[in-house]
Protein backbone atom coordinates (compact mmCIF):
# COMPACT_ATOMS: atom_id res chain seq x y z
CA UNK A 1 0.00 0.00 0.00
CA UNK A 2 1.46 3.25 -1.28
CA UNK A 3 1.68 5.91 1.20
CA UNK A 4 -0.98 7.92 -0.86
CA UNK A 5 -3.44 4.90 -0.26
CA UNK A 6 -2.43 4.80 3.57
CA UNK A 7 -3.51 8.61 3.93
CA UNK A 8 -6.77 7.72 2.17
CA UNK A 9 -7.50 4.95 4.82
CA UNK A 10 -6.97 6.73 7.63
CA UNK A 11 -8.87 9.76 6.70
CA UNK A 12 -12.04 7.58 5.90
CA UNK A 13 -11.82 5.71 8.91
CA UNK A 14 -11.25 9.11 10.65
CA UNK A 15 -14.40 10.23 8.80
CA UNK A 16 -16.38 7.53 9.56
CA UNK A 17 -15.67 8.02 12.96
CA UNK A 18 -16.70 11.51 13.06
CA UNK A 19 -20.68 10.82 13.24
CA UNK A 20 -22.58 11.40 16.52
CA UNK A 21 -22.77 8.52 18.81
CA UNK A 22 -25.32 6.30 18.61
CA UNK A 23 -26.38 3.49 21.27
CA UNK A 24 -24.91 -0.15 19.72
CA UNK A 25 -23.78 -2.91 21.31
CA UNK A 26 -19.77 -2.97 22.41
CA UNK A 27 -17.35 -2.90 24.96
CA UNK A 28 -17.60 -1.67 28.31
CA UNK A 29 -13.97 -0.29 28.27
CA UNK A 30 -12.15 -0.24 31.17
CA UNK A 31 -8.25 1.67 31.66
CA UNK A 32 -6.38 0.37 34.33
CA UNK A 33 -3.81 2.82 35.39
CA UNK A 34 -1.61 4.64 38.24
CA UNK A 35 0.24 7.63 38.89
CA UNK A 36 3.46 5.20 39.58
CA UNK A 37 5.07 1.97 38.84
CA UNK A 38 5.79 -1.27 41.46
CA UNK A 39 2.18 -1.09 42.59
CA UNK A 40 0.60 -4.04 40.93
CA UNK A 41 -1.39 -2.63 38.62
CA UNK A 42 -0.60 -5.01 35.66
CA UNK A 43 -1.26 -7.85 38.18
CA UNK A 44 -4.24 -6.75 38.63
CA UNK A 45 -5.58 -6.29 35.40
CA UNK A 46 -4.80 -9.86 34.79
CA UNK A 47 -6.37 -11.10 37.59
CA UNK A 48 -9.71 -9.10 37.06
CA UNK A 49 -9.87 -10.39 33.30
CA UNK A 50 -9.53 -13.91 34.84
CA UNK A 51 -12.03 -13.02 37.47
CA UNK A 52 -14.83 -11.60 34.65
CA UNK A 53 -14.48 -14.01 32.64
CA UNK A 54 -15.19 -16.80 34.78
CA UNK A 55 -18.29 -14.75 35.22
CA UNK A 56 -19.80 -15.58 31.22
CA UNK A 57 -18.22 -12.39 29.92
CA UNK A 58 -16.02 -12.13 27.03
CA UNK A 59 -13.31 -10.29 28.12
CA UNK A 60 -10.19 -9.14 26.32
CA UNK A 61 -6.89 -7.74 27.99
CA UNK A 62 -5.03 -5.02 25.63
CA UNK A 63 -1.62 -4.67 27.16
CA UNK A 64 -0.93 -0.97 26.38
CA UNK A 65 2.09 -0.41 28.64
CA UNK A 66 4.38 0.58 25.88
CA UNK A 67 7.27 0.47 28.14
CA UNK A 68 6.70 -2.08 30.47
CA UNK A 69 4.75 -4.87 29.06
CA UNK A 70 4.48 -7.68 30.39
CA UNK A 71 1.40 -9.41 30.89
CA UNK A 72 1.93 -12.15 28.81
CA UNK A 73 4.60 -13.23 31.00
CA UNK A 74 2.38 -13.25 33.95
CA UNK A 75 0.06 -15.80 32.31
CA UNK A 76 3.13 -17.47 31.07
CA UNK A 77 2.40 -17.34 27.38
CA UNK A 78 4.96 -17.87 24.67
CA UNK A 79 3.63 -15.04 22.12
CA UNK A 80 4.87 -14.46 18.42
CA UNK A 81 3.36 -11.79 17.90
CA UNK A 82 2.12 -8.11 19.24
CA UNK A 83 0.86 -4.98 19.44
CA UNK A 84 3.96 -3.61 17.92
CA UNK A 85 3.32 -6.44 15.10
CA UNK A 86 -0.06 -5.77 14.77
CA UNK A 87 0.56 -1.62 14.12
CA UNK A 88 3.12 -2.57 12.00
CA UNK A 89 1.23 -4.74 9.66
CA UNK A 90 3.60 -7.17 9.74
CA UNK A 91 1.19 -9.85 12.07
CA UNK A 92 -2.96 -10.06 11.31
CA UNK A 93 -4.99 -9.06 14.27
CA UNK A 94 -5.53 -12.87 14.35
CA UNK A 95 -1.85 -13.70 15.13
CA UNK A 96 -1.66 -11.55 18.15
CA UNK A 97 -4.70 -12.23 19.78
CA UNK A 98 -3.95 -15.52 22.73
CA UNK A 99 -6.49 -17.85 24.80
CA UNK A 100 -5.31 -16.74 28.12
CA UNK A 101 -5.22 -18.71 31.12
CA UNK A 102 -9.02 -18.04 32.84
CA UNK A 103 -10.74 -17.90 29.70
CA UNK A 104 -10.19 -14.44 28.65
CA UNK A 105 -8.42 -13.16 25.51
CA UNK A 106 -4.96 -11.40 25.58
CA UNK A 107 -3.67 -9.22 23.33
CA UNK A 108 0.31 -8.85 24.00
CA UNK A 109 2.15 -5.49 24.50
CA UNK A 110 5.19 -4.20 23.13
CA UNK A 111 8.17 -2.49 24.77
CA UNK A 112 9.87 -1.50 21.29
CA UNK A 113 6.23 0.24 19.64
CA UNK A 114 6.90 3.56 19.01
CA UNK A 115 5.79 6.24 20.78
CA UNK A 116 1.45 6.76 19.69
CA UNK A 117 1.52 10.39 19.02
CA UNK A 118 4.83 9.84 16.64
CA UNK A 119 2.68 6.67 14.64
CA UNK A 120 2.92 7.02 11.18
CA UNK A 121 -0.45 7.90 9.45
CA UNK A 122 -0.52 3.63 8.45
CA UNK A 123 0.42 2.94 12.02
CA UNK A 124 -2.65 4.61 12.95
CA UNK A 125 -5.32 3.32 10.34
CA UNK A 126 -3.94 -0.08 11.85
CA UNK A 127 -4.21 0.72 15.40
CA UNK A 128 -7.50 2.28 14.72
CA UNK A 129 -8.65 -0.98 13.51
CA UNK A 130 -7.35 -3.24 16.10
CA UNK A 131 -8.94 -1.18 18.35
CA UNK A 132 -12.39 -1.35 16.22
CA UNK A 133 -12.12 -5.37 16.33
CA UNK A 134 -11.59 -5.80 20.36
CA UNK A 135 -14.74 -3.15 20.43
CA UNK A 136 -16.90 -5.47 18.12
CA UNK A 137 -15.44 -8.64 19.97
CA UNK A 138 -15.78 -8.58 23.93
CA UNK A 139 -18.35 -7.52 26.35
CA UNK A 140 -15.73 -6.12 28.46
CA UNK A 141 -11.94 -4.57 27.05
CA UNK A 142 -9.81 -3.47 29.66
CA UNK A 143 -6.58 -1.90 28.55
CA UNK A 144 -3.69 -2.18 30.77
CA UNK A 145 -2.03 1.47 30.47
CA UNK A 146 1.54 2.08 31.57
CA UNK A 147 1.77 4.14 34.54
CA UNK A 148 2.44 7.87 35.28
CA UNK A 149 1.15 10.58 33.05
CA UNK A 150 2.31 10.34 29.83
CA UNK A 151 0.62 11.43 26.26
CA UNK A 152 0.37 7.03 25.97
CA UNK A 153 -1.19 6.67 28.87
CA UNK A 154 -3.28 9.40 28.94
CA UNK A 155 -4.37 8.52 25.40
CA UNK A 156 -6.00 5.16 26.31
CA UNK A 157 -7.15 6.77 30.08
CA UNK A 158 -9.42 9.66 28.56
CA UNK A 159 -10.95 7.73 26.03
CA UNK A 160 -12.41 4.73 28.10
CA UNK A 161 -15.76 4.47 29.45
CA UNK A 162 -14.38 3.94 33.15
CA UNK A 163 -11.01 4.28 34.98
CA UNK A 164 -9.58 2.16 37.71
CA UNK A 165 -6.62 3.77 39.53
CA UNK A 166 -4.36 1.55 40.82
CA UNK A 167 -2.77 2.64 44.18
CA UNK A 168 -0.92 1.19 47.57
CA UNK A 169 -0.84 2.68 50.91
CA UNK A 170 3.04 3.73 50.11
CA UNK A 171 2.81 7.51 50.51
CA UNK A 172 4.44 7.86 47.23
CA UNK A 173 1.66 5.99 45.53
CA UNK A 174 -0.65 7.37 46.96
CA UNK A 175 0.15 11.34 45.56
CA UNK A 176 1.13 9.65 42.37
CA UNK A 177 -2.30 8.40 42.49
CA UNK A 178 -4.24 11.79 43.49
CA UNK A 179 -1.70 13.34 40.70
CA UNK A 180 -3.57 10.97 38.46
CA UNK A 181 -7.20 11.83 39.42
CA UNK A 182 -6.32 15.38 39.28
CA UNK A 183 -4.88 15.56 35.35
CA UNK A 184 -7.90 13.11 34.73
CA UNK A 185 -10.14 15.14 36.05
CA UNK A 186 -8.75 18.63 34.15
CA UNK A 187 -8.89 16.91 31.01
CA UNK A 188 -12.91 14.81 30.92
CA UNK A 189 -15.61 16.08 32.35
CA UNK A 190 -17.72 13.63 34.58
CA UNK A 191 -14.96 11.04 34.39
CA UNK A 192 -15.83 7.49 35.93
CA UNK A 193 -12.78 7.23 38.17
CA UNK A 194 -12.74 4.23 40.98
CA UNK A 195 -9.96 4.08 43.09
CA UNK A 196 -8.45 0.51 44.48
CA UNK A 197 -5.96 -0.04 47.22
CA UNK A 198 -3.81 -2.34 46.61
CA UNK A 199 -1.41 -4.68 48.93
CA UNK A 200 -3.61 -3.27 51.93
CA UNK A 201 -2.67 -4.65 55.44
CA UNK A 202 -6.24 -5.06 56.37
CA UNK A 203 -9.21 -3.45 54.90
CA UNK A 204 -9.30 -0.24 57.88
CA UNK A 205 -5.77 0.41 56.35
CA UNK A 206 -7.23 0.45 52.74
CA UNK A 207 -10.18 2.42 54.09
CA UNK A 208 -7.93 5.63 55.40
CA UNK A 209 -6.25 5.47 51.90
CA UNK A 210 -9.61 5.89 49.91
CA UNK A 211 -10.66 8.56 52.79
CA UNK A 212 -7.49 10.17 52.48
CA UNK A 213 -7.35 10.54 48.77
CA UNK A 214 -10.97 11.14 48.17
CA UNK A 215 -10.65 13.69 50.78
CA UNK A 216 -8.36 15.99 48.75
CA UNK A 217 -10.45 15.25 45.63
CA UNK A 218 -13.62 16.58 46.80
CA UNK A 219 -11.63 19.53 48.70
CA UNK A 220 -9.42 20.82 45.77
CA UNK A 221 -10.79 19.28 42.63
CA UNK A 222 -14.63 19.28 43.46
CA UNK A 223 -15.41 15.87 43.30
CA UNK A 224 -15.36 12.25 44.34
CA UNK A 225 -13.57 8.96 43.41
CA UNK A 226 -15.59 5.67 43.78
CA UNK A 227 -14.49 3.40 46.46
CA UNK A 228 -13.48 -0.28 43.84
CA UNK A 229 -12.63 -1.43 47.12
CA UNK A 230 -8.96 -3.06 47.77
CA UNK A 231 -6.75 -6.09 47.97
CA UNK A 232 -5.28 -7.67 51.02
CA UNK A 233 -1.52 -8.13 50.68
CA UNK A 234 -0.87 -12.01 50.04
CA UNK A 235 2.44 -13.98 49.84
CA UNK A 236 0.51 -16.55 47.51
CA UNK A 237 0.18 -13.37 45.35
CA UNK A 238 4.17 -13.94 44.99
CA UNK A 239 4.44 -17.37 44.60
CA UNK A 240 1.63 -17.22 41.89
CA UNK A 241 3.94 -14.21 39.78
CA UNK A 242 6.85 -16.48 39.91
CA UNK A 243 4.85 -19.66 39.26
CA UNK A 244 3.85 -17.13 36.16
CA UNK A 245 -0.04 -18.16 37.17
CA UNK A 246 -2.88 -15.55 38.14
CA UNK A 247 -3.60 -16.18 41.53
CA UNK A 248 -6.60 -15.84 41.23
CA UNK A 249 -6.16 -19.68 39.77
CA UNK A 250 -3.07 -20.64 41.45
CA UNK A 251 -4.82 -20.09 44.52
CA UNK A 252 -8.65 -18.92 44.13
CA UNK A 253 -9.33 -19.17 47.75
CA UNK A 254 -6.81 -16.90 48.88
CA UNK A 255 -7.80 -13.36 50.84
CA UNK A 256 -6.42 -11.71 47.57
CA UNK A 257 -8.32 -13.64 45.20
CA UNK A 258 -11.68 -12.79 47.53
CA UNK A 259 -11.00 -9.15 46.97
CA UNK A 260 -10.40 -9.43 43.18
CA UNK A 261 -13.82 -11.52 43.26
CA UNK A 262 -15.60 -8.80 45.42
CA UNK A 263 -14.00 -6.22 42.50
CA UNK A 264 -14.98 -8.02 39.33
CA UNK A 265 -18.62 -8.30 40.86
CA UNK A 266 -18.75 -4.53 40.99
CA UNK A 267 -17.63 -4.15 37.25
CA UNK A 268 -19.40 -6.79 35.86
CA UNK A 269 -22.63 -4.93 37.32
CA UNK A 270 -22.08 -1.83 34.93
CA UNK A 271 -21.14 -4.38 31.93
CA UNK A 272 -24.26 -5.14 30.06
CA UNK A 273 -24.92 -1.15 30.53
CA UNK A 274 -26.02 0.54 27.17
CA UNK A 275 -23.73 3.26 26.58
CA UNK A 276 -23.01 5.75 23.02
CA UNK A 277 -20.03 4.19 21.81
CA UNK A 278 -17.24 6.98 22.31
CA UNK A 279 -13.89 5.04 22.72
CA UNK A 280 -13.03 4.12 19.07
CA UNK A 281 -14.17 8.02 18.18
CA UNK A 282 -12.19 9.74 20.94
CA UNK A 283 -9.11 7.28 20.17
CA UNK A 284 -9.22 8.19 16.67
CA UNK A 285 -9.40 11.98 17.56
CA UNK A 286 -6.57 11.77 19.49
CA UNK A 287 -4.92 9.65 17.05
CA UNK A 288 -5.12 12.02 14.12
CA UNK A 289 -3.82 14.60 16.87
Amino acid sequence: MSSQDQASELRRMMSRDQAPDKPKKGARVLAVTSGKGGVGKSNIAVNLSARLAAMGRRVILLDADLGMANADVLVNLTTKANLAHVVAGRKSIDQAICEAPGGFQLVPGASGLAQMANLTEFERARMIDLLRRLDESADLLLVDTGAGLSPNVLSFVLAADEILVVTTPEPTAVTDAYAMVKTISRRKENAQINLLVNMARDRHEARRVYERINAVCRRFLGLSVRDAGHVLYDARVVQAVRQRSPFVLHDPDCAASACVTQLAHKIDRHAAAPRATGFIKRMTNWLAG
